[in-house]
């Protein structure tokens, strides 16, 4: 099955950036059928859809709490969907997640057959 895996969290102040990524952990398993999906969590919060992209790369959707923040990419051929993070805030804190939807939609929901184990974002002073 596809195994997906996130890099690029870190410990950034407000105002900062951070740019995740998320890919294939096998050469054999490759994302550009999938649609894939950021969700982030929070301590003590539901896991939010933050942005997603379609399996072209030709639809996103994003958050409004990240629009005009955070930008969703891809790049098939790197096997590689990136996500942007731009002026960032304190209430980003979060575990952040990519996932994998077999459809190829953008659908930003549950509907997700594969997940990463996540990359912690902590934005502070």
């Amino acid at each position: 099955q596809l195994q997906l895996v996130e890099s690029g969290g870190g410990l950034v102040q407000p105002g900062g950036s951070l740019r995740l990524s998320c890919t294939s952990s096998s050469s054999g398993f490759t994302l550009d059928y999938y649609g894939i999906g950021w969700f982030r969590q929070a301590p003590g919060k539901e896991r939010e859809g933050v942005s997603c992209i379609d399996s072209r790369g030709g639809r996103t959707k994003i958050a409004d709490s990240v629009q005009g923040r955070f930008t969703i990419s891809r790049d098939n051929a790197k096997n590689m969907v990136y996500l942007q993070m731009n002026s960032l805030k304190l209430e980003d804190t979060a575990v952040y997640y990519c996932a994998a939807e077999e459809s190829g939609y953008c659908s930003g929901d549950e509907r997700q057959a594969f997940w990463g184990q996540g990359t912690q974002v902590t934005v502070s002073l």
